[in-house]
């Protein structure tokens, strides 16, 4: 039975043909994701070819059809005239996205190359952070000034529908002599109104706009609430400077969750394909496993204080893990629900003692239960209820503390300026397995007589 040829095969073969026409056509037939994938399994050379046999405006389509991490590597290694011509054919927005991703010399010597104004649009978008306003908004819209008639917006749209066909056209912005957003035109208004009607008589004025600062959180509460096509950016000024679209909130909110679970998973540094440089992938990795030796250590180092104590009671070694991993999850409930409370703005990083008391509460009743549950089960194995006390106190004590300190340390990390998401869960575990050594085996200590030699 024969099997399909995979696409990147067919890729190499048009890209030895080196026939532009029909390279282009192949590539308009595969999905987004398959062209990605495609383009991940040539060579770096492969890729090169590929570059330099598409027009400009075929290969910004294939930039785009790729995440910007890997549109980045590849338009880095390309020459910067040549990656210029590429560029200016990107919508604004995904420009300053790719151009985020890259070294700033590189960035740099590309924006060198472009059109001066295009380039100066790329270099305003990328001053602002990535997830506000600024830095997620297009500066591909159409604007007028209020002393325009309906005429003057007729007789502009058919001198430029070549260069308006790409726009996202659903509104017309209006604007005085100083740029400053004085109102909105829907398409329809501009059907039925006489041509020598100001727009000033059938605009919507003071429309609904944000600030350039306004935050990524700010933007979803906004468009959850008004059903718009886009929403105007103003400066502080009041002078209009971009449209963000609904598309592009949505676009950064599955960002922003692949970050964090990139981060939590032990990927620092971005995204992380297959196809970057070896020593790059193996750096992003290492800079997390190395941080886990030395928390790792501290932990270890526990036992090594006791290990006369375990020697002497073999078994406790089967409940150490026990302790110090419900221990942990009961510290990770805490710290999800103190994430969410800051991201929701239900708790500020000030209110220490506030989510003190409430998580004190909690622990305490769950590490009575844990306690009483994991203390049963060790007194029933083994006919000694020093042990049951021994291991269901240290849970119950252990509970608490991690109960304790999951809830209250995203706030202080919030406080310090530190990424609650990146730095909670390891700190948080190795505290953990720590004071479960520390209260496994100093209570067992304190008892050893009465435990015997299990």
């Amino acid at each position: 039975m024969s099997h399909p040829t995979p696409p990147w095969e067919t890729l190499r073969r048009l890209i030895v043909a080196g026939k532009s026409e029909e390279l282009n056509a192949f590539i308009d037939t595969l999905s987004p994701s398959e062209t990605a994938r495609a383009i991940s399994r040539l060579t770096e050379q492969e890729q090169h070819r590929l570059f330099s046999i598409l027009s400009p405006e075929d290969a910004a389509d294939v930039i785009e059809d790729i995440s910007e991490a890997q549109a980045a590597d590849l338009v880095e290694d390309m020459p910067s005239a040549q990656a210029a011509a590429i560029m200016e054919e990107l919508t604004s927005d995904h420009l300053a996205d790719v151009l985020g991703e890259m070294d700033a010399d590189a960035s740099q010597a590309i924006l060198a190359k472009m059109d001066r104004k295009e380039a100066e649009e790329a270099r305003m978008l990328l001053a602002y952070s990535p997830d506000c306003a600024g830095g997620l908004m297009i500066s591909e819209f159409l604007v007028y000034k209020t002393d325009d008639t309906i005429q003057d917006v007729l007789d502009d749209l058919q001198a430029n529908r070549s260069e308006y066909v790409d726009y996202h056209v659903q509104y017309f912005y209006v604007v005085d002599r100083e740029g400053r957003l004085a109102g909105v035109l829907r398409m329809h208004d501009l059907l039925f109104p006489a041509r020598e009607t100001r727009l000033t008589q059938v605009m919507i004025p003071s429309p609904l706009s944000v600030p350039d600062d306004a935050s990524l959180k700010a933007l979803e509460e906004f468009f959850e609430e008004h059903h718009l096509f886009g929403v105007p950016v103003v400066d502080d000024g009041q002078r209009l400077v971009g449209v963000v679209l609904p598309g592009a909130i949505e676009e950064a909110v599955n960002k922003r969750k692949t970050k964090t679970f990139l981060r939590l998973s032990g990927i620092i540094g971005g995204e992380e394909f297959r196809t970057m440089p070896l020593l790059s992938r193996s750096g992003r990795r290492l800079s997390w496993l190395s941080m886990n030796i030395v928390l790792n250590i501290i932990a270890a180092s526990v036992i090594a204080l006791y290990q006369d104590t375990l020697a002497a009671v073999i078994t406790l070694a089967v409940f150490l893990p026990m302790v110090s991993d419900m221990s942990g999850c009961s510290g990770n409930q805490a710290v999800a629900v103190s994430m969410r409370e800051l991201s929701l703005g239900l708790v500020r990083p000030g209110e220490l003692l506030w989510v003190l008391a409430k998580e004190t509460r909690v622990g305490m009743i769950n590490g009575l239960v844990l306690g009483l549950l994991l203390g049963g089960v060790a007194f029933f194995w083994k006919g000694n209820p020093w042990l049951g006390l021994v291991v269901g106190g240290a849970l119950a004590a252990n509970t608490l503390v991690s109960v304790i300190l999951g809830g209250m340390l995203p706030l202080v990390l919030k406080r310090l300026k530190l990424d609650p998401a990146l730095v909670s869960s390891p700190l948080l575990t190795t505290v953990t397995d720590m004071c479960g050594f520390f209260f496994v085996l100093s209570f067992a200590a304190a008892v050893l007589p009465k435990l015997g030699g299990m």
